[in-house]
């Protein structure tokens, strides 16, 4: 039986080829450029109507979940210079500032 594509078709020279670095996204929180983990987060939540959707580092979205409640991303909706504003919020942006794309670490909780 013969087989219907040939073990070296014309497609191998393309994909070397083509090899270019996607362009790097950055986060909407804190503004770095994003690495292999991208998360697609919703500035308004899904539960209050929320459709549109940011890039955002795991780590920046973990911090802006433990520190407001879906209603206060509600009333920010799309502003982050409202969310900047916050003292917490602006500490964790100057600290992870200088981190790798790709840094990880705990968040702790508001406390409520």
């Amino acid at each position: 039986m013969a087989r219907k594509h040939s073990k070296h078709g014309p497609y191998e020279d393309l994909a070397s080829a083509e090899e270019t670095p996607a362009p790097a996204i950055s986060c909407w929180l804190c503004g770095r450029p994003t690495g292999k983990t991208t998360v697609w987060h919703h500035p308004v939540p899904k539960s209050r109507g929320g459709r549109d959707v940011v890039p955002m580092h795991p780590i920046c979205q973990q911090t802006l979940i433990a520190n407001f409640t879906n209603s206060e991303l509600q009333r920010y909706g799309m502003d982050v210079e409202g969310l900047l504003a916050n003292p917490a919020i602006r500490k964790f942006v100057d600290w992870v500032a200088n981190k790798d794309p790709d840094f990880t670490a705990s968040t702790s909780k508001k406390q409520r």
